[in-house]
C-alpha cells in the first residue's frame, strides 16, 4: 500500500550503497560475502563524474560496479550486455554518489576508523580462516585472489559498512510511525474518484504504412543498437565415448585364464548334508557312534544324551562352512568320507564330535563353455574402459605436444562435429531448431570459455558419455546483424515507431481539446480515425495496487489530477496511449475501517527505517554538497548503451 502514495527511494535502492545500508540496518552488516559489493580497482580514474565534498566518483569505480553487474546479470542471461543494463545506469550512479557523501561526512565530522577494528572485521570473514576456525592469512590471501581484490580494497569496502552501520543504523534504530500519520493515508486509499478514460491504441494507426527500402535503411542506421547480435561461435568436437574403442575384446586364453582364476564362483563346490553331534564326554561320544553305527537314525542314536533333532541336523554344508564349525580336521575326514559312513568320536576344542554323512551332492557350478557369455562381455567392459584411459591419455599427451585438432583427431581416427554458428545458450540464429544437446553442455561451456587460439580441451561428458575434444573454429564478435537478415523485423519495428508517433499526435490533440474544455467524447470523435468508445472509470485508491498492469496506469493519472483535470499518458506496455480525465473526488474517513488503518501503519512502520535513511544521506549531500558532471554523465551512459 505504501507505494501507493509515491516510491520512498527513486535513486537508491537497489543500488550498492542502499543494499549495504539496508543489510546494515536490518541484518547488521552480513559481511560473510563481500564480493557481491564491487570487484576490481578502487580509486581515481579517466575522469570525475561527480564531487561530495572532498570525495569523488570516478569513472573508473562506476567501470568496477557495473563490470560486477554485468557479471552477475551474465549468469542469469548469457547474452547480457552493458546495453541490457543500461536502464539500473542512474540508480548505480546515484548509489556511488551517496556512498562517497557518507564517507566525506564521516571525514568531515572526525569519524575515524581504527585499524584494529577493520581487522577484526576480515578476522570474522569465515573465507579468512583456516581449518582451526581462526584467522589465516593463507586464507585470507586465496580470498583475495579468488575476489579479484587487493587488502586496500577490502579495507575500504569494510570500513564503509562499519561507517554505515554506525552512522545511519542508529537513525532507523526502533523507528515507530504514530497512528495519527497512518490514518490520513489509509483515508486516502478509501478515496474514490470518477471520471472518464479514451484510449488511442497503436494498432488503429498502422494502415496504409509501407516502408520504402531508404526508409528501412534510415531506421537500422539509427537503431543498430537494437539489433546487436551476442558474440557467435562456431565449436568442433570430437566425442572420444565407448565406440571410440569398439575393437577393443578380450582373446580366448584371456576369457579362459579369467576362468581358472574364479573356478570358485564359476565350478561351484561339493556340498554334504551332515548330522553332528558333540559332547564332553568321550564314553557318552563312543555310545552315540555305536548306536549311529548299528543302524539307529543319528537323532535317536543322540538322544540319549540330551540333544534334540534341532541340534545335530547341519543340513547342506560346504567343507569351508562346515571346517567353521567343527576344525579343520574333522572337515577333511567328514568330506574324505562315503555317504551314510559315521566318523569319529574326534576331539576339538569344543568337545568329542561324532559326525554323520547322511547325503552327498556334487558341484552344481557352469563350465567354460557356459560361462563364456558372461566372461567375455565382463572382460570387453573392463578392456574397453582401459582403451579409452589410454586414447585419452594419448590425446592429452598430443596436445601438450602441441598438436592441433585436426591432426590429433586423424591420429586417433575420431569422429568430428561442427556446430552451426551459436550463441552461448547453445542456440542457433539461422536455424531456429538447432540447440546444443544438454548432455554436451560441458563441451558448449569449454567453448565460450576458450579464446580461438587457445589448445584444444577435453572435457568429461556426464554420465558414462565418456569425453569430447573442444576447439573454437570461429568467432563472430557481437555486432548489429545485417538489415538483409533482419528485413522483417525492422520492416515491422519502422511500422510500429510511425504507428505509434501517429497515436501519440492524435492523443496529445485530443488531450488538448479535452484541457480547453471539450467533452472526451467529442474529442474523440474529431480524431478522424475509428477509436475504442470513451470508458466510465470509477474506483478507490486503494484498487491501483490490485488492478493489472495494463489498468493501474490509468488509474494512478486518475488519482493525481485534480477535479477536472485532465492528462494524456502512454500504455506501460507500449500499445498506444490514454487520455484520463477525473470529473468527482469523494472523501473517506478510515476511521470506519481500523483494520484498515492498523495495515497501513504497519506497511508504514516496514519502509520507515529505510525513509529515515535515506532522509538522513539526503542531509548529509545537502551539508557536503554534490556537484554533478552532467557532460561526463552523459558520455559515460552514452558508452554503456552502445550508442554512436
Amino acid at each position: 500500500m505504501f507505494a501507493a502514495f509515491r516510491r520512498l527511494s527513486k535513486s537508491v535502492v537497489g543500488t550498492i550503497i542502499m543494499v549495504l545500508f539496508m543489510l546494515a540496518i536490518l541484518a547488521s552488516f552480513a559481511l560473510a560475502d563481500i564480493s557481491g559489493i564491487r570487484s576490481g580497482p578502487i580509486g581515481t580514474g579517466r575522469g570525475t563524474l561527480a564531487a561530495v565534498g572532498d570525495e569523488e566518483v570516478t569513472e573508473s569505480e562506476l567501470d568496477n560496479v557495473m563490470s560486477q553487474a554485468l557479471r552477475q546479470a551474465q549468469q542469469q542471461n548469457p547474452e547480457a550486455t552493458y546495453s541490457t543494463l543500461i536502464g539500473e545506469f542512474d540508480n548505480i550512479l546515484q548509489g556511488l554518489i551517496d556512498e562517497e557523501a557518507l564517507a566525506a561526512f564521516a571525514k568531515d565530522h572526525g569519524f575515524v576508523l581504527s585499524k584494529r577494528l577493520i581487522d577484526a572485521e576480515i578476522a570474522s570473514l569465515p573465507q579468512t580462516r583456516g581449518l582451526d576456525g581462526r584467522f589465516s592469512e593463507q586464507a585470507y590471501q586465496a580470498f583475495l585472489q579468488q575476489q579479484q581484490l587487493t587488502d586496500e580494497e577490502v579495507r575500504r569496502l569494510l570500513g564503509s559498512g562499519i561507517t554505515q552501520r554506525l552512522v545511519l543504523a542508529p537513525v532507523a534504530a526502533d523507528a515507530r510511525l504514530p497512528l495519527g500519520i497512518a490514518r490520513p493515508y489509509a483515508s486516502m486509499l478509501l478515496e474514490q474518484r470518477e471520471g472518464e478514460l479514451a484510449v488511442i491504441p497503436t494498432d488503429a494507426f498502422r494502415a496504409g504504412l509501407n516502408p520504402s527500402d531508404g526508409d528501412l535503411q534510415s531506421f537500422y542506421a539509427q537503431n543498430r543498437q537494437r539489433y546487436v547480435v551476442p558474440e557467435q561461435r562456431v565449436l568442433r568436437f570430437a566425442r572420444i565415448g565407448p565406440e571410440s574403442v569398439a575393437g577393443a575384446a578380450p582373446t580366448e586364453a584371456e576369457i579362459a585364464a579369467y576362468y581358472k582364476a574364479n573356478q570358485a564362483t564359476y565350478a561351484g563346490s561339493e556340498t554334504r548334508v551332515i548330522s553332528q553331534a558333540v559332547v564332553q564326554d568321550q564314553r557318552q561320544a563312543n555310545e552315540i557312534a555305536a548306536r549311529a553305527k548299528s543302524g539307529a537314525s543319528f537323532a535317536a542314536a543322540a538322544a540319549p544324551a540330551g540333544l534334540a533333532a534341532a541340534d545335530v541336523s547341519l543340513g547342506a554344508q560346504t567343507r569351508a562352512q562346515f571346517s567353521g564349525a567343527a576344525n579343520e580336521a574333522i572337515a577333511s575326514a567328514a568330506f574324505s568320507a562315503a555317504k551314510g559312513a559315521v566318523i569319529g568320536p574326534i576331539r576339538s576344542d569344543l568337545g568329542w564330535h561324532v559326525v554323520k554323512i547322511e547325503d552327498v551332492r556334487g558341484a552344481s557350478g557352469r563350465s567354460l563353455e557356459q560361462a563364456r557369455a558372461e566372461i567375455a562381455a565382463l572382460l570387453t567392459t573392463n578392456k574397453r574402459k582401459e582403451a579409452l584411459t589410454d586414447l585419452v591419455t594419448r590425446v592429452d599427451d598430443q596436445i601438450a605436444d602441441g598438436a592441433s585438432f585436426a591432426e590429433v583427431v586423424g591420429a586417433a581416427k575420431l569422429p568430428v562435429t561442427a556446430t552451426p554458428a551459436i550463441t552461448a545458450n547453445g542456440r542457433s540464429r539461422s536455424d531456429a531448431t538447432y540447440s546444443v544437446p544438454a548432455e554436451l553442455e560441458p563441451v558448449l561451456k569449454a567453448g565460450f570459455a576458450m579464446a580461438q587460439d587457445d589448445d584444444p580441451e577435453i572435457v568429461t561428458l556426464p554420465g558414462e558419455a565418456g569425453y569430447a575434444l573442444v576447439a573454437v573454429e570461429r568467432v563472430q564478435e557481437a555486432a548489429p546483424a545485417p538489415l538483409a537478415a533482419i528485413r522483417d523485423q525492422v520492416r515491422e519495428d519502422w511500422i510500429l515507431r510511425k504507428a505509434n508517433d501517429r497515436a501519440r499526435a492524435v492523443a496529445s490533440d485530443i488531450a488538448a481539446k479535452v484541457a480547453r474544455g471539450a467533452t472526451m467524447t467529442k474529442a474523440m470523435a474529431e480524431a478522424g480515425v475509428s477509436l475504442p468508445a470513451v470508458e466510465p472509470v470509477r474506483a478507490r485508491r486503494l484498487q491501483i495496487a490490485q488492478a493489472p498492469p495494463q489498468a493501474a496506469a490509468p488509474l494512478r493519472l486518475l488519482f493525481s489530477l485534480t477535479q477536472g483535470k485532465s492528462r494524456m499518458g502512454g500504455d506501460p506496455q507500449g500499445r498506444g496511449y490514454f487520455v484520463v480525465k477525473t470529473n468527482k473526488i469523494i472523501p473517506q474517513d478510515a476511521m470506519s475501517n481500523p483494520l484498515l488503518v492498523a495495515q497501513t501503519q504497519s506497511e508504514f512502520q516496514q519502509a520507515l527505517p529505510q525513509e529515515l535513511g535515506q532522509q538522513m544521506l539526503n542531509a548529509m549531500k545537502a551539508d557536503q554538497g554534490v556537484e554533478r558532471n552532467e557532460e561526463a554523465i552523459a558520455a559515460a551512459k552514452k558508452r554503456y548503451s552502445g550508442a554512436n
